[in-house]
């Protein structure tokens, strides 16, 4: 079964940028469509972003021209690069993966944005 580590996360400061990475055990990862998704306190989790084995890409409305949504099939990573991140962007960002019979989540990484 495919397991999802992510990493990346952290404290950085309004206006800063963070590179998320999650990287997938198991041969079909080139399959998958890959999600990122986040969860603020208090808040339901929201998915971020999404590119399909395809390489279509969806983006939030609220981070469209800041975050970019890459994968690497042949090292079975998708990353979330986050550029001009906003104290509104903390929460814990999970990475997704599967189809229409599965879904399969990470632990989550904490990004944290403030002064």
């Amino acid at each position: 079964q495919v397991q999802l580590v992510e990493s990346g996360g952290g404290l950085v400061q309004p206006g800063g940028s963070l590179r998320l990475s999650c990287a997938a055990s198991g041969s079909i990862f080139g399959a998958y469509t890959m999600s990122w998704y986040r969860q603020a306190p208090g808040k339901q989790r929201e998915l971020v972003a999404r590119i399909t084995s395809s390489g279509i890409i969806n983006y939030a409305d609220s981070v469209k021209g800041r975050f970019t949504i890459a994968r690497d099939n042949a090292k079975n990573t998708v990353s979330l690069q986050m550029n001009s991140l906003k104290p509104e962007d903390t929460a814990v960002y999970y990475c997704n993966g599967g189809n229409a019979y599965l879904s399969i989540w990470g632990e989550g990484t904490q990004v944290t944005v403030s002064s």
